[in-house]
């Protein structure tokens, strides 16, 4: 059962990736967000609903397709699990074309993440730890997180500098 998960996952990986790097066709306008914002994403995107960045709120981003990931974090005692939306689905959603993204915290930290990583693993835009929202204080509102349980090449410190809390904002470059 479990070959045939990690199968699911692989043919998913590259469906996904062939969908990021096919050219992109004029995302749909996006809603107005009614409440605090908690995301901004810029740069290459044709998806907007704030002049040259879309906006999001956190009712936008729960009304995304959702998917859970279960996984060890070095922050993190034992697997947990984490939902959110699919940072590939959001890219789609947002007609990114680009190769990275430019990733910032809310305390100014910043990291690099390119975006074939999207399409080759199931990265996270975490917005619930075991099933319930997280606060400042535990790393959200928003995380990025990685499958380090199922890839055992995502656990270097490469990749754990990639999985940014606390996000903020990203541009598409």
């Amino acid at each position: 059962m479990l070959s045939r998960r990690r199968f699911v996952l692989a043919a998913s990986a590259v469906a996904a990736s062939a969908q990021l790097l096919a050219p992109r066709r004029a995302a749909a306008s996006l809603t107005q967000p009614r409440d605090r914002i908690v995301l901004t994403v810029e740069g290459a995107i044709a998806g907007r609903n704030a002049g040259d960045r879309a906006l999001f709120d956190m009712a936008m981003l729960l009304g995304m397709p959702q998917a859970t990931l279960r996984t060890a974090t070095p922050w993190t005692a034992g697997p947990q699990d984490f939902t959110g939306v699919l940072l590939r689905d959001l890219l789609a959603a947002l007609g990114a074309r680009g190769t990275a993204l430019k990733a910032r915290a809310l305390n100014d930290y910043e990291v690099t993440i390119p975006i074939a990583e999207a399409g080759r693993y199931p990265v996270l835009l975490a917005h619930s730890r075991n099933g319930a929202p997280m606060s400042l204080r535990e790393r959200g509102p928003l995380w990025i997180i990685y499958p380090l349980d199922d890839h055992a090449e995502l656990r270097t410190p490469e990749f754990h500098s990639r999985m940014i809390w606390q996000l903020a904002r990203l541009t598409v470059v």
